[in-house]
């Protein structure tokens, strides 16, 4: 009997033994596998290594085929002027480079939503062909609206479809060396500004205007091989967005940091147009030295470009754009007090060195005020747009205070071009102020 109750209760133990490891077994079936948790938003940028620089490299050459030619336009304008191809007036000459100017920023509202979707190499494509079949067809112009529809419209129009795109990409790639960068890809501009002003000057007499423009856009051709090689989009929304991003207008410090823009561009495009014409109007030089101011302001631009953008990245962007503008706008007042060559050729190295911020940082200020990166190219082109207003207006404002009589009234041209770069520094404070306070031992 006992033996008996031994036996059954070994079976049900083993019974419940065997239930138990069944159970086990099912319960490391079905056991659910745990989740890989996805990071939210976009990956960090690699802020650095050989393809991080490689876009560096290819944004320098998009700068030097585009606001490297604007940059240019001085010489154009004095030859314009000179009426060996059409006569117009100085302020109806301004409109050429102010309508470049404009269409390369109000393209970025719409380079910047495709540039969103994923469509770098169309844009890349399609502007680079712009800007050289623009120059092409300036080289056959006799009459200004025809200039106006190939330098103006066209090259404004490729410019605008490969600045946004670039300025929109490099923050994806760099976050602590984001001003480094920019810097040095803006620094193309100023290299292109030196040295398309001297291939234009130097052809234009053996060779004739026509053939020097078409040896810039062969320069331009050959130079944006590079950039539809290297540069590669790291970044780009899930779902395509709308082109204007709405919430930007009720953003207080991005749309008041639109507005300096406006202002700084409209003082800026003053000397970026007359700083050629002005020293060989007043005969502070010849014409040959007057033609080479233009590579003089340029190569200084280059330092200050770099220089500044590197500091920001440790003391902060506006930290360094307030001073730099405030600077930019004494040494336009300063035009006033040139009277010989060495003057001219002083101001022309201290306007080129302060002048390099104005192109160099706001690419990246509208960056640190965007918080979605995957909306940097909408908000950077529309930006950009706001703020080409002051090109458009710039130019042709100027040559207007100039007037068409002689003497011309150079006193009120850079009075004009000082007071708003001041008044773009002023309200810059304001910017950084609603950042980070009054305090001024902040990074912002």
């Amino acid at each position: 009997m006992a033996s008996d109750l031994m036996i059954e209760a070994n079976e049900k133990k083993g019974t419940a033994s065997s239930s138990s490891n069944n159970d086990s077994k099912i319960n490391t079936l079905v056991a659910p596998k745990s989740e890989v948790v996805k990071p939210a938003g976009p990956p960090p940028p690699p802020n650095g290594g050989f393809t991080a620089w490689l876009q560096a490299a290819g944004g320098f050459m998009i700068f030097f085929n585009t606001w490297g030619l604007i940059n240019t336009f001085a010489v154009f304008q004095t030859y314009y002027e000179s009426g060996t191809l059409f006569t117009e007036s100085s302020s109806n000459v301004s409109w050429i480079g102010s309508i470049q100017c404009f269409l390369l920023q109000l393209t970025g509202i719409v380079a910047g939503p495709i540039y969103d979707r994923g469509y770098l190499r169309l844009l890349l494509l399609t502007g680079s062909f712009m800007v050289v079949f623009g120059y092409m067809m300036l080289s056959l112009c006799h009459e200004y609206w025809q200039a106006l529809l190939a330098q103006a419209i066209c090259v404004g129009i490729g410019s605008g479809l490969l600045f946004t795109p670039t300025v929109s990409l490099l923050p994806t790639w760099f976050s602590s060396r984001i001003g480094l960068a920019v810097g040095i890809a803006s620094s193309g501009s100023s290299l292109g500004g030196v040295i398309y002003p001297t291939v234009l000057y130097r052809l234009i007499g053996p060779i004739g205007f026509p053939w020097a423009v078409r040896t810039v856009a062969f320069i331009a051709l050959g130079t944006f091989i590079i950039p539809v090689i290297v540069m590669k989009q790291r970044i780009k929304p899930p779902k395509p967005r709308a082109l204007i991003d709405w919430s930007a207008f009720t953003d207080a410090p991005y749309i008041t940091f639109a507005l300096a823009v406006v202002i700084v561009f409209i003082g800026n495009s003053v000397l970026i147009f007359y700083i050629s014409y002005y020293p060989i109007n007043k005969g502070f030089t010849n014409s040959s030295l007057g033609f080479y101011m233009v590579a003089i302001f340029n190569a200084a631009s280059i330092f200050g470009r770099i220089a500044p953008n590197a500091v920001s990245d440790r003391i902060g962007v506006f930290n360094t754009f307030v001073p730099m503008a405030l600077i930019l706008s004494i040494t336009v007042f300063c035009m006033l007090g040139v009277t010989n060559t060495a003057g001219m050729v002083v101001e022309a190295v201290a306007t080129g060195f302060f002048s390099g911020v104005i192109v160099a940082l706001p690419p990246v200020c509208f960056a640190m005020l965007t918080k979605n990166r995957a909306l940097i190219g909408t908000r950077i082109g529309q930006g950009f747009a706001i703020g080409g207003l002051g090109l458009l207006i710039g130019g042709p404002s100027a040559g207007a205070i100039l007037g068409t009589t002689e003497p011309l009234n150079w006193t009120g041209l850079w009075v004009y071009g000082g007071v708003t770069i001041a008044v773009a520094g002023f309200i810059l404070i304001a910017v950084r102020i609603m950042k980070a306070g009054p305090k001024l031992m902040v990074k912002a």
